[in-house]
């Protein structure tokens, strides 16, 4: 009786999530749909009223005032930059037939990195034929697929590869698309992107601060920014009143990399550069790993490195023993204080 009842659960679980998942794709294409639209309309606007007006200095201007007047009522999505992108979304695709709905805002912004048009085409036709997720279009282009698949002899084999690369996703879920987050105006939860190490760091929140020391204040999770069309998440950024800078935490449960120092080099200059406000020490990033190699460190950091670190912040970083009490994280987590001057 209880296998019957099991299996006809099953299989009506499996119906059911069949449902789910084919409802989700017919929004997600519908919403992207309207959003491609949207933003080549946009564009097209712009691009006209700069046009008409022929002045360099007059564009700048609009991009500001209208990133101001529709953030001020749609909230997030219009920055001067992403109103930059439409314009260009519509330069390089003057012709709304040649858009194709199937292709997300996502996949816009990769084609829109290529500059020879003929390849910017090619990408885009078979995008479409092979329904290429954003993922494996943004694989293909990396890995020079147009140059490759034109000098193959075993094309076939060639345009396969990426099946077995980057598979394309059972599913993907819309909400998790930060610009039909924007587009559609909708709460970004950061549960959506949390790992378990970083879910156990807010779960002792309060105690986490008290370990820290004196003067820290969490001003973020998925501390979200955009630059060059891509997407960036910092995972825990901290405020010290005393220090009066910002401290930046990427948690990493496997081992370091030199291409993790480097990302939170590259979120460190972010912050220095343009979010700092006036008095304002440089900012620091931290990464915990559960393992890492002298070396990398050794060879990835520059001698006189003063922001990730740094010895003048020692003072008011937690030990090792005190992290992992708190979190209960023996297994996952270690913070190596060796590289710290004292």
């Amino acid at each position: 009786m209880e296998e019957k009842f099991e299996l006809q659960s099953k299989e009506t679980y499996s119906q059911i999530r069949n449902t789910v998942i084919s409802a989700q794709s017919k929004v997600a294409a519908v919403v992207n749909s309207a959003m491609v639209q949207a933003y080549w309309e946009i564009g097209e606007q712009i691009h006209i009223a700069c046009d008409r007006n022929d002045r360099a200095e007059y564009g700048k201007n609009l991009l500001k005032y209208l990133s101001e007047e529709l953030t001020r009522e749609f909230g997030k999505g219009y920055t001067e930059r992403n109103l930059r992108n439409m314009r260009q979304f519509y330069q390089l695709f003057p012709n709304w037939h040649t858009v194709c709905a199937e292709l997300s805002w996502s996949h816009y912004r990769l084609l829109m990195r290529i500059d020879n048009e003929e390849r910017r085409i090619f990408y885009q036709e078979e995008c479409v034929k092979s329904r290429w997720s954003v993922r494996q279009l943004e694989r293909q282009i990396n890995t020079l697929y147009y140059d490759r698949i034109l000098a193959s002899k075993d094309k076939e084999k060639v345009a396969d590869e990426i099946n077995q690369l980057e598979p394309k996703p059972e599913y993907e879920t819309i909400i998790k698309d930060p610009y039909i987050l924007e587009f559609l105006n909708l709460e970004v939860d950061s549960h959506y992107y949390e790992k378990d190490l970083e879910k156990a760091i807010i779960d002792h929140l309060q105690k986490f601060l008290l370990e820290l020391g004196r003067g820290f204040c969490f001003e973020a999770r998925q501390k979200h920014f955009v630059f060059d069309n891509e997407h960036f998440y910092i995972d825990l950024v901290f405020y010290n009143y005393i220090l009066k800078c910002h401290v930046l935490f990427d948690l990493k449960i496997g081992k370091l990399t030199h291409q993790d120092l480097g990302q939170m080099q590259m979120y460190v200059n972010y912050y220095t550069r343009e979010l700092m406000n006036e008095g304002d020490n440089p900012p620091i990033g931290i990464v915990l790993c559960a393992d890492k190699s002298d070396a990398v460190v050794k060879y990835t950091l520059p001698e006189d490195n003063t922001q990730i670190f740094a010895s003048k912040y020692m003072t008011y970083l937690p030990t090792e023993e005190e992290l992992k009490r708190e979190l209960k994280l023996d297994d996952y987590i270690k913070l190596d204080n060796t590289d710290v001057e004292e």
